[in-house]
């Protein structure tokens, strides 16, 4: 797998989390930036998928550059010597927050995470659960005291949306900026208009 030096490239996970949307939308956003994903579904992301979408686990996987099983933990990002620009896990369900705060590499999601905390590489969590516990607040405090970003799929009120399609692109936006890509498709906060 040559990289494309100019080319960004981003390990996408999928839980089994409710929000199988934002991941999917992740990816399309992400191959109309050029960025060079690497797809990880888990199992009940695929169970997710298939309640809560119109699309299949293939159709999801085709939208990626590279897509693993998720036992697969011979996989090159299994590896810190495998370059990567960071990962992203959205929806993130609070197992695998456990799991990566524990340091628990039982499956490629949690070992790929796992791998770019500890070579410093970007990490962002967005942690899909209500109301919270106080272990998933431990659980949070500590993956963002290891280096991981928490950044729950969070609505933007002030944007005024029409759809769930327009939750999940500002959302998407939002999620992107933590990795300094432009999604350029969502509205920003520009401050309120004062009348004169």
């Amino acid at each position: 797998m040559a990289r494309s030096p100019e080319r960004k490239r981003i390990i996408v996970a999928i839980t089994g989390a409710t929000g199988a949307q934002i991941g999917i939308q992740i990816l399309k956003t992400l191959r109309g930036l050029n960025v060079e994903t690497h797809l990880i579904i888990s199992k009940w992301a695929g169970e997710t998928i298939k309640y809560e979408t119109d699309y299949t686990t293939a159709t999801v996987r085709a939208l990626a550059d590279y897509s693993y099983n998720a036992h697969d933990l011979a996989a090159p990002i299994s590896s810190g010597s495998y370059k990567v620009d960071g990962m992203i896990i959205a929806p993130c369900s609070v197992k695998t927050l456990a799991a990566i705060n524990a340091g628990i590499c039982d499956d490629l999601i949690t070992r790929a995470a796992d791998v770019c905390l500890k070579e410093r590489r970007r990490v962002v969590l967005s942690v899909r659960e209500t109301p919270l516990s106080e272990i998933h607040l431990r659980n949070m405090l500590d993956v963002s005291r290891a280096g991981a970003i928490i950044a729950p799929p969070v609505m933007a009120l002030y944007t005024r949306p029409s759809s769930i399609e327009d939750v999940i692109t500002q959302m998407v936006g939002r999620l992107l900026d933590l990795f300094d890509l432009d999604a350029r498709n969502f509205e920003r906060w520009e401050g309120m208009q004062k009348e004169v």
